[in-house]
């Protein structure tokens, strides 16, 4: 076996995990919440990429769902950031070139722009 194969991270290694914090909203429920951790499953089939968790969102309430980041966009201020509670601008730059590097375009949405799942039909 080739060293190159050896040392080539697998996909769990080159996972971005959304961090706490983070707001987001389901692509097509359309509920918004806020990301509080991960929740590792014994059974299921839709997970994250790192094959045993699901993201707990926080929707208020004291309710938490439990999301994959399949299903998930991510919130964006009027000055393209992502959202996150109470974290200095400095630090939400930082979280938003990383998770950009990772996610297509169309996972991340401003804040004010929410579209009803029965006219999204691209979903």
């Amino acid at each position: 076996m080739s060293t190159a194969k050896m040392n080539r991270p697998t996909p769990v290694e080159r996972w971005v995990r959304i961090p706490n914090g983070t707001r987001v909203r389901h692509r097509s429920e359309a509920y918004e919440g806020v990301i509080d951790g991960l929740t590792e499953m014994v059974s299921g089939s839709e997970r994250n990429p790192d094959g045993k968790t699901l993201y707990r969102v926080n929707v208020g309430d004291s309710t938490r769902l439990l999301v994959s980041e399949d299903h998930l966009n991510i919130l964006l201020d009027n000055n393209k950031l992502v959202l996150l509670a109470r974290e200095p601008e400095l630090y939400r730059r930082s979280v938003t070139d990383r998770l950009r590097a990772v996610f297509p375009e169309d996972r991340f949405v401003t804040a004010g722009n929410k579209v009803s799942p029965s006219l999204d039909k691209s979903r």
